[in-house]
């Protein structure tokens, strides 16, 4: 079985300021696996010596879908180098117009081509949800199973953002069922009570807030996760957030 890997989302320390600030948080914290964004691959050569520094290991980063459309070979590149096994594109909130079938049939197509062209390298692609295309009106169906639908037959990834599934008023557990086959990554975030944590925008340390983490862990590892990736999308305190959420995750990493 491939060794599963409990990751940082490097999003989540942005406010601790430069990269080298980022990667000792996350060493500091306990973490040997981080998950870098776009602008981190952009500088590959940072990004490699800072890894080395610390001793982390990036298996998946975050790049958008249009720079992949874009300039792929520029972030292939930038994966041999720092070590970068997959890929995930976030869902392009700004670019995606509409929620129609149409487009998000479109949206499965452009995915499915950039996860040929990276496959065809040796590098995995996936897509990374929000919360959007998790539910739909009656009659309708739901605007990620148009995408996945759309994507049939190629080497498409998923990586589950669990946090917004949970926000979309969706169940984390179904949606990792019905894709297991997709299913490569998950995003590891937690949900204040109603009303709490209104200056992190109602996010938690991981196993603070109201997600039941040890069955959702169980049950994305065996739908098909192998690096689990813990992220906050505003900590009020970024190292002590990673800190908190990695003494409170570590335990299931316990043969």
């Amino acid at each position: 079985m491939t060794q599963l890997k409990l990751s940082l989302q490097l999003f989540s320390m942005r406010e601790l300021g430069p990269l080298d600030h980022q990667l000792r948080a996350a060493a500091s914290a306990g973490f040997h696996f981080v998950e870098p964004l776009e602008n981190h691959l952009l500088d590959k050569g940072a990004l490699a010596d800072g890894l080395r520094r610390y001793g982390l290991e990036a298996p998946t980063a975050h790049v958008s879908l249009e720079s992949l459309q874009v300039k792929p070979q520029e972030l292939i590149h930038a994966c041999d180098e720092c070590g970068i096994e997959t890929l995930f594109a976030p869902h392009p909130s700004r670019t995606f117009h509409g929620q129609g079938e149409l487009a998000w049939r479109k949206l499965g197509v452009d995915l499915a081509a950039v996860a040929e062209l990276l496959g065809a390298k040796g590098i995995g692609f996936g897509y990374h949800n929000k919360s959007a295309g998790l539910t739909a009106k009656p009659g309708a169906r739901c605007g990620i199973d148009v995408l996945f639908d759309a994507a049939r037959g190629s080497r498409l990834l998923w990586q589950a953002d669990i946090g917004w599934i949970h926000n979309a008023g969706a169940s984390p557990s179904e949606w990792l069922r019905r894709y297991q086959g997709l299913l490569a990554s998950a995003h590891v975030k937690d949900r204040a009570p109603e009303g709490a944590n209104v200056d992190q925008d109602g996010w938690s340390d991981v196993g603070a807030g109201v997600l039941i983490w040890p069955s959702l862990w169980r049950e994305a590892i065996r739908y098909g996760a192998r690096t689990l990736v813990v992220e906050h999308d505003n900590p009020k305190d970024p190292a002590d957030f990673a800190k908190r959420s990695f003494e409170y995750l570590s335990r299931f990493l316990v043969p």
